[in-house]
């Protein structure tokens, strides 16, 4: 097939990755490259370039909101700047001469415009519902020139009344490329993930302290004023800030913890540092928020009912006795990426070929 992918385009497609988003796509647009798919990805001129980047945002267009506090110009700017991105992508797309749009952009142009398109799209939601998707999906419907895939099953339950029918692909991780430690050498917990407020860090560092444990923290900082006035201040020796870490080093710091810290303070609709995280063998202890508890069971995982910093304490001491084999274990079977890339090709086959006699009855008219 010849599959277009848009890329969500605040952060690159590139290694050391921002976040799962990231992540995902890089993945996905590397295997499907991979199995012969003749693949254009549509997103951030600074994305590796192995995936056959189409640049559709450059740096010197583009200038994304790195702190919670933020003027109303740097809103619209970000706005601005990837709405006209979109619009001049799919205004053009139809002449790639595309069997199937793969549209992983988080943005509601895309979605908006397909009814337009001779060529059918495939949506991955990958955030519970917001309100410029939510318009946009009731819209297309009208058309139905979109099948909807989400992460989870809890969040299908949060999509529900705007795209009833959506399947579930979980995500998944390269079981090759993260190592496997039976046992963890360390004498620490490890948080890592994207250093934002939905991620929770502050509450993590606070769980730590009160679980008594020395915690590792890993991340790039994707809002300056949530790290300078809310995690700066609670960081002493207790705490260890690694930076934004390469795989490598990244899966060492995992391996040898005795937990991974998971603390969202929104509903995650998956997660992927929780595939990452037993891939490697370490349980987690977190909120049970979004797909958490879907994605752990009383073997791989503790986690509190809400943001107790007490209860999350109490999850961690839960989750450094678990068995480091059943967290691995639980990866295999579920959270693989080649199980989840032939779930996309399925669905991805299945959407082409159904949109294929209407493109030829469009193509002889």
């Amino acid at each position: 097939m010849r599959i277009g992918i848009i890329a969500h385009l605040k952060y690159p497609i590139a290694k050391p990755f921002m976040g799962g988003l990231e992540a995902f796509t890089y993945d996905i647009c590397q295997r499907l490259l991979s199995r012969g798919h003749d693949v254009l990805l549509y997103a951030s001129a600074s994305s590796d370039p192995i995936l056959n980047v189409r640049p559709i945002m450059f740096e010197a267009g583009y200038k994304p909101i790195v702190s919670s506090k933020f003027t109303s110009r740097e809103l619209s700017m970000e706005f601005i700047s990837t709405h006209h991105a979109y619009v001049e992508v799919m205004q053009d797309i139809d002449s790639e001469g595309l069997d199937v749009i793969f549209n992983n952009s988080l943005n509601y142009v895309p979605i908006m415009m397909a009814g337009l398109l001779h060529t059918p799209m495939v949506t991955v939601l990958h955030t519970p519902p917001i309100f410029e998707l939510k318009r946009a999906i009731r819209r297309e419907q009208d058309y139905e020139k979109i099948k909807y895939v989400t992460v989870s099953n809890a969040n299908a339950r949060n999509w529900k009344d705007y795209a009833p029918n959506c399947e579930v692909i979980p995500n998944g991780v390269d079981l090759e490329k993260w190592d496997f430690y039976p046992e963890n050498a360390g004498d620490y917990i490890m948080w890592f993930g994207r250093i934002h407020p939905d991620k929770g860090l502050h509450i993590a560092i606070q769980a730590a302290k009160a679980a008594g444990k020395k915690m590792k923290v890993a991340g790039a900082i994707s809002d300056k004023f949530y790290y300078e006035e809310k995690i700066l201040p609670l960081i002493d020796n207790s705490i260890e800030l690694v930076g934004h870490c390469n795989h490598e080093k990244l899966n060492e710091l995992i391996g040898n913890a005795q937990v991974s810290l998971i603390t969202p303070c929104w509903d995650e609709p998956f997660g992927l540092v929780i595939a990452e995280s037993l891939a490697c063998g370490t349980p987690v202890a977190g909120i049970g928020r979004g797909a958490l508890p879907e994605l752990l069971c009383a073997r791989t995982g503790s986690l509190s009912l809400g943001e107790d910093v007490q209860e999350l304490a109490g999850c961690i001491h839960q989750a450094a006795a678990l068995n480091r084999q059943d967290c691995r274990e639980k990866a295999v079977r579920y959270l693989d990426v080649e199980s989840m890339t032939d779930a996309y090709e399925r669905v991805l086959a299945e959407a082409a070929a159904q949109a294929a006699p209407m493109k030829i009855r469009s193509n002889a008219a």
